[in-house]
């Protein structure tokens, strides 16, 4: 579901509420503002340059998108992809990182995967000897994970 663009009686009203004015600053400063204010609502974790290539990570990714958080780790624990491990301590992290920061304990049915996205990562390039004194490339890749929660009652409002 895509953030709306917030009217100007809710920009007026959020700025008295955290006591800051984007009136008078500049385009690209309210941009920022801006961009921290949905990095705040998004509540997730994310793993950087996991040593896996991410085509592999993303066939265990599409398995629990979407999901709620107890029927994710429950697939997670059952999956026999060796992608499935790190991708369920990163959710157990995501969890953390959402009851650390809203300072409420969730059931967690309450709480479902709102998106999780498996982009490519730093790629290592190394060099395999082949036959009459060539040389094969090989491509070590890895991968950037992110996984952003949301709760159940914030989608029916």
């Amino acid at each position: 579901m895509e953030a709306r663009k917030l009217t100007r009686k809710e920009k007026v009203a959020l700025d008295k509420q955290n006591g800051t004015s984007t009136k008078g600053i500049k385009r690209s400063k309210v941009r920022q503002y801006k961009r921290k204010l949905k990095r705040e609502r998004n509540i997730g974790a994310a793993l950087n340059n996991y040593p896996s290539s991410p085509r592999k990570m993303r066939y265990v990714a599409d398995m629990i998108r979407g999901m709620n958080v107890e029927q994710a780790l429950i697939q997670l624990k059952l999956s026999t992809k060796w992608a499935a491990i790190p991708l369920r301590k990163l959710l157990l992290s995501a969890i953390s990182n959402w009851q650390e920061r809203t300072g409420q304990r969730l059931d967690y049915n309450d709480v479902y995967i709102k998106t999780i996205t498996v982009d490519g990562g730093r790629m290592l390039k190394r060099v395999q000897p082949a036959p009459q004194g060539r040389a094969y490339r090989k491509r070590k890749r890895s991968n950037h994970v992110r996984i952003i929660l949301d709760t159940m009652a914030s989608t029916q409002e």
